[in-house]
């Protein structure tokens, strides 16, 4: 997408895409291209385990006759006349959706903010392969480490060219670079594993390599000799790389379309408290260098920081327009293409910190439990139920005592939030970030 030929082939296209479409009986269409471009290296006790390269196009044209919809996807050599007769004809047979339809025109993005997105730096196949080993090799030589369960580096870049038949054109391009390492400590039925990972928009910007394969090491060597703990009711701290799946869950839950199909817990809550008063969550599209960062979405929109949860309150539902019509609301610029489908997603999405450090709110607990990592499918976002497999480390008079593994910790989504209190080391590299939390009382199943 960096090379301007090839860019505006594609804008090219997708504009004659529409075209064609309102030629052969369309009322109104847009046409879309996702692109994406990666390669990488995985390495395993210094030896090149796989390579791989990547190049996609994905081309979706959407078209509108009436209140139908259809929608059908191609590769950029496909014949534009023919594509758009074929989705014109599948629309004319297509049940109508009342909540379908492109973006007002009012609502179209006309400014398009230098987010930094894209960084033009070129990796070489020969560096990607020597951070993969040059992490690798410094996490096994932490001492505990015994094996590795291998080490990679990628590099790549994506981005969307959208035209709609309301005159909207726009395309932006997002690099991606990253590196990881994953370890085993310790022996026989004593071995544990950890890992550790960067991944950031922009190469200068990534941990070094060195310092991935350190922390890797340490937390994997910090596991051995794991225990049970007493069953019982604890506190239980959430590591920030936990955390921010608890703050993945209620992005789920305040996302309009499961509030539209009723499948979300906080469903009725709009307006109301969710969360203790320490917990304020924002989603924003236009942060520079943002992970999920976008100067428009996949309908054209312009999204806004939005405050979503302020002081514990519901304030906001993630909106592509399609699902805000059917809640009798308007599009806050959310919707991501999915195929051939638009539907609404976080961007940025950040439980914003707290005033405390997560050694004071540690020093504070007698008895608890602070995890590092869970497991399982146990969520469920209709009812709230949280039921998680999970390891880490026993809190015992202010301080992390030992190792816990094979123990469940239960709760419910919604008891969870009102007694949730945030530390204060939030990393916003992430598309949801969050900081060290506290559950002032979870179920915890132990021995």
């Amino acid at each position: 997408m960096a090379d301007n030929a090839n860019r505006k082939q594609l804008l090219d296209r997708v504009q004659a895409l529409v075209e064609a479409a309102k030629r052969a009986g369309a009322d109104a269409a847009d046409a879309v291209v996702v692109r994406s471009r990666s390669h990488g290296v995985s390495v395993r006790l210094g030896k090149v385990e796989g390579t791989e390269s990547a190049e996609s196009d994905d081309m979706s044209l959407r078209v509108f006759v009436g209140k139908k919809v259809a929608s059908v996807g191609a590769t950029v050599h496909s014949d534009p006349a023919m594509l758009a007769e074929r989705a014109v004809s599948m629309a004319r047979v297509s049940p109508d959706d009342p909540y379908q339809g492109l973006v007002e025109k009012d609502r179209l993005a006309t400014d398009f903010p230098d987010l930094d997105l894209y960084d033009e730096t070129e990796v070489s196949p020969d560096r990607l392969l020597q951070d993969a080993l040059e992490a690798e090799e410094a996490a096994l030589a932490v001492e505990g480490v015994t094996n590795s369960a291998g080490a990679g580096a990628s590099a790549g870049s994506g981005g969307l060219v959208l035209a709609t038949s309301e005159g909207f054109v726009g395309q932006y391009t997002a690099s991606r670079f990253s590196r990881s390492v994953s370890v085993i400590a310790g022996e026989g039925t004593g071995m544990e594993r950890d890992y550790d990972f960067s991944s950031r928009l922009h190469f200068s910007d990534l941990d070094p390599a060195e310092e991935i394969g350190r922390r890797a090491g340490e937390r994997a060597a910090r596991r051995i000799g794991a225990r049970k703990v007493p069953t019982g009711r604890y506190p239980v701290v959430y590591d920030p790389r936990v955390a921010r799946g608890l703050a993945g869950h209620l992005a789920g839950a305040i996302n309009g379309a499961s509030v539209a199909r009723k499948t979300s817990f906080l469903r009725d809550m709009m307006g109301k408290k969710i969360a203790s008063d320490a917990i304020t969550i924002t989603d924003d599209p236009l942060r520079k260098r943002g992970q999920s960062s976008r100067p428009f979405d996949g309908e054209g929109v312009s999204g806004e920081k939005l405050v979503m949860v302020e002081n514990g309150v519901l304030a906001h539902w993630l909106l592509s327009s399609s699902v805000a019509r059917e809640l009798g609301l308007q599009t806050n610029g959310r919707g991501a293409r999915g195929g051939t489908s638009v539907n609404p997603t976080a961007t940025n999405f950040a439980l914003e910190p707290g005033d405390t450090s997560p050694a004071d709110m540690i020093a504070d607990i007698r008895n608890g439990f602070y995890v590092t990592e869970v497991f399982g499918q146990g969520v469920n976002l209709v009812t709230g139920e949280y039921s998680r497999g999970a390891a880490g480390f026993w809190i015992e008079n202010g301080e992390l005592a030992y190792p816990v593994s094979e123990v469940t910790i239960a709760s419910n989504l919604k008891d969870m939030f009102l007694s949730m209190q945030p530390a204060s080391d939030l990393d916003r590299n992430f598309g949801v970030a969050a900081p060290t939390i506290m559950i002032e009382s979870m179920t915890l199943a132990g021995e």
